[in-house]
């Protein structure tokens, strides 16, 4: 997730918190990609991997957004992945390679969906960051939908809302499905980082939502902020950063406690799978535990050596059998 992108264009306004803070919450796809910062991962992979799902759209609000989504059917996809990595500008770099047979083979799974799983990509990033798994768990018997949350990607509106509006618009998604006949319970929500907060965040909201997957979840938004202009932006003055997270529940009209996942969990505990990454320095491990300590009952924590914040998702190798067990188990 990349919170950071927005700032980069407040430097002629430094010290106007409210300016800061509406930046931070201006739709992402709405900025240029100049100010993005070099992605420290690469995905490489056939553009068939999404041209082969139709895009369908999906009204939600208010405030109004149009969703745009794909749903990617049970079938042989025969998914294969490799990764290198090396370093550059004193900064490792890593690229995840994926093949897969698309379009694919029906399966025994093509007609009678194990169930559905909703794939939440991270900030500023969109549907194509969580189209590997999508194959590698359609492959295994789930219906999975690729989703581009509000402000990103594909779909429209003017502002986020960090899980506060976003929820709903999950909720209204649901709906769609369900009068398109395409929603095959049990419903599952698995998101990364921004996504991984989503699904955490929807659960107690939505009862069809029956378990949960979240990878590298922050546990306070300010912290993390703070934690990605150390990583990314290090030039940004920390007080201009400070005065816009200040304002930020003012201008989304909240307690500055609600924008923590740390608060939603104490609120609601919900019980989850947890995926953290030993070398995350945005979202640390200890963190994650933490939430993990917050949550249900039987909720459960994988830590992954050697990953960072940002090839976490990407150990799929590592991670399938464990989350298609938690998918398959009772109630996630």
């Amino acid at each position: 997730m990349w919170l950071l992108l927005p700032l980069v264009l407040a430097l002629s306004t430094a010290g106007c918190g409210t300016y800061m803070a509406h930046r931070m919450v201006q739709a992402p796809n709405s900025y240029p990609q100049w100010v993005a910062p070099e992605a420290p991962v690469l995905l490489a992979y056939s553009p068939k991997f999404l041209t082969n799902f139709p895009k369908q759209f999906v009204k939600t609000g208010p405030p109004a957004a149009e969703l745009c989504y794909r749903v990617v059917e049970p079938a042989d996809y025969h998914l294969k992945i490799s990764s290198t990595n090396w370093m550059e500008a004193g900064r490792r770099r890593t690229e995840f390679r994926f093949k897969a047979d698309i379009p694919a083979i029906a399966n025994e799974w093509t007609l009678h969906p194990r169930g559905t799983v909703i794939l939440l990509h991270g900030y500023a990033l969109a549907q194509f960051s969580m189209a590997p798994w999508a194959i590698e768990l359609a492959q295994a018997g789930w219906q999975c939908v690729l989703v581009d949350l509000r402000g990103h990607g594909r779909s429209t509106g003017k502002e986020i809302y960090y899980g506060l509006q976003e929820v709903h618009d999950l909720s209204q998604l649901l709906d769609q499905l369900q009068k398109d006949h395409q929603l095959q319970p049990p419903v599952a929500a698995f998101g990364e980082s921004y996504g991984a907060v989503m699904a955490l965040r929807w659960k107690p909201v939505d009862s069809r939502v029956q378990s949960v997957v979240a990878i590298a979840p922050y546990a306070g938004l300010s912290n993390t902020v703070l934690n990605l202009r150390r990583e990314y932006a290090s030039w940004l003055p920390k007080a201009l950063i400070k005065a816009g997270l200040r304002k930020l529940p003012e201008v989304l009209q909240v307690p500055s406690a609600e924008l923590d996942t740390t608060t939603e969990l104490i609120n609601h505990p919900e019980r989850a799978l947890f995926i953290a990454a030993a070398n995350d320095k945005i979202a640390p491990a200890a963190d994650v535990e933490q939430l993990r300590a917050l949550a249900a009952p039987g909720s459960m924590l994988i830590v992954v050596p050697d990953a960072t914040h940002e090839t976490v998702t990407y150990y799929i190798t590592d991670l399938v059998q464990p989350i298609l067990n938690w998918l398959a188990s009772p109630g996630g």
